[in-house]
């Protein structure tokens, strides 16, 4: 066994003992490379291939945590990011990657009924839970009923709460397709996960009334770090 993994495996199992606990600190490479006589890559090396697992995460300029328990997403709720992470009591937060009004995307423009080429609100960010990132999210807004969009809304507050306190709009109906995907170059950079990790894609097409489409969603979430729930009901009660 590389020694690298004879270092992961120590590690491993100090986990699953419950010395090191969701949230703890995990030895740098340098108390690593010290205590145990190896180089600082080695060291490196084995805190990655943890990362890789799933098992821990690590944060620029703080270090590498053992990770809690996934996330859980509840696909039969309407409900923004802020609002899930507030639920399961965590702090959402987001950094605004892009803020503009482009003509809408064929993909787009499809699912929002629109024209070729009119021009619609996008807003991508890398959503974060207590400064973990946790997803990227690119959302289409329809630009025609709200045309102060870009000049009123602060990007980095919950958009569903500005649409409902400044027009009185609320989603109450979305259709969401959930596909596995394997993150890029950038979403690996973005989400600080190795390259090529598994990630979640959803897609989501938000309504404000039924048939009135307002909203095309789009987002890569780590998959280390969620977990799909849903409740199923048998419909034929009489069948054996």
């Amino acid at each position: 066994m590389p020694l690298y993994s004879q270092i992961r495996q120590d590690l491993l199992e100090r986990i699953n003992k419950g010395e090191l606990k969701p949230g703890d600190f995990i030895p740098s490479e340098q108390e690593i490379s010290s205590r145990l006589s190896v180089s600082r890559m080695t060291a490196r090396q084995a805190l990655k291939s943890l990362c890789s697992l799933g098992i821990a995460y690590s944060v620029r300029g703080k270090g590498t945590f053992v990770s809690g328990m996934k996330f859980a997403k509840n696909v039969r709720k309407v409900q923004s990011f802020t609002d899930e992470m507030k639920s399961l009591g965590h702090k959402p937060s987001s950094r605004v990657l892009k803020v503009e009004d482009v003509p809408a995307p064929p993909e787009v423009a499809s699912n929002l009924s629109l024209g070729p080429g009119e021009l619609i609100f996008h807003l991508r960010r890398l959503r974060l839970a207590d400064s973990v990132p946790m997803g990227i999210e690119d959302a289409y807004l329809l630009l025609r009923p709200y045309p102060e969009l870009h000049a009123s809304y602060e990007p980095q507050s919950s958009l569903y709460d500005f649409l409902w306190e400044r027009y009185g709009l609320r989603i109450i109906l979305a259709d969401e397709t959930i596909e596995a995907g394997l993150s890029s170059h950038e979403e690996s950079r973005l989400l600080r996960i190795p390259k090529r990790s598994p990630v979640f894609v959803f897609t989501r097409v938000s309504y404000i009334r039924a048939h009135q489409a307002v909203e095309y969603v789009k987002s890569t979430y780590r998959g280390d770090r969620y977990k799909i729930v849903n409740q199923l009901r048998r419909v034929d009660l009489d069948a054996p």
